[in-house]
């Protein structure tokens, strides 16, 4: 992909980033108050929000093209606003945060093992599970400071997913023709797999919000469905995750 389509996306994270200051945050005073489940699953989220990016930003410096270097610094600011309001919302409802969780370490080592092809798909299965997940905060926490949050985060994570598609499709068509449909039917069963986890894991939050766990792994196999088409497609970003 040439470095004009992604100064496009530059021009869309800038926009974003205005558009955030001028609206400020959320009213941290109202407090917030969730079941245990549900708070612990916050947390979980917050620790996988978090980091600096300097390994993915690193990855994208090497391809060569400063617009899309500059366009992933952005989108990781936006990665760590999540990671920052997250842990806000833990303050405003007195929960500590955490320090760690298996399953981020395990995706942290795993991508950073990676070049910038591999990377990118395994964190695309974290964004197209966090879809799933912040729309079921944002329907289901009965909290109104708790679903204003989720639903920023959700926003956002709807335009990190047509980003990643862009570079994704561009990457994978430097691969044989015969080979991108089976490196994506390979993508979803790692995604089915991983998901299968999150349910696991997360049972508990996930029926308090009113998703159980086989609703919740079927939405996500679900979603990934246009994802895969909009990686293969010529237009990835007309990828649309908004009612995923």
């Amino acid at each position: 992909m040439h470095g004009s389509e992604f100064a496009k996306w530059v021009r869309d994270f800038e926009d974003e980033r205005e558009r955030r200051a001028a609206q400020g945050d959320p009213d941290w005073g109202r407090g917030a108050a969730l079941h245990p489940a549900v708070w612990a699953g916050v947390q979980r989220f917050q620790v996988g929000e978090d980091g600096d990016g300097a390994n993915l930003v690193a990855k994208a410096d090497q391809a060569g093209d400063p617009d899309y270097t500059r366009a992933v610094r952005l989108f990781v600011a936006e990665e760590q606003n999540h990671a920052r309001m997250l842990a806000r919302l833990l303050a405003a409802g007195g929960m500590p945060l955490l320090s760690g969780h298996w399953s981020d370490t395990v995706f942290v080592r795993l991508r950073r093992l990676m070049g910038l092809r591999l990377e990118l798909l395994v964190l695309m299965i974290a964004e197209v599970v966090a879809l799933r997940y912040y729309r079921a905060l944002r329907d289901g926490a009965g909290d109104p400071l708790t679903s204003e949050v989720a639903g920023r985060v959700l926003a956002d994570e709807e335009r990190h997913v047509p980003f990643h598609c862009a570079r994704l499709h561009a990457s994978l068509a430097e691969l044989p023709r015969a080979v991108r449909r089976p490196v994506l039917a390979g993508w979803r069963l790692l995604l089915l797999a991983v998901c299968a986890v999150v349910a696991a894991d997360h049972g508990r939050a996930l029926r308090r919000l009113g998703v159980g766990r086989r609703r919740f792994v079927a939405d996500v196999m679900s979603s990934s469905g246009p994802v895969v088409r909009a990686i293969l497609a010529p237009r990835p970003d007309a990828w649309s995750g908004h009612g995923a």
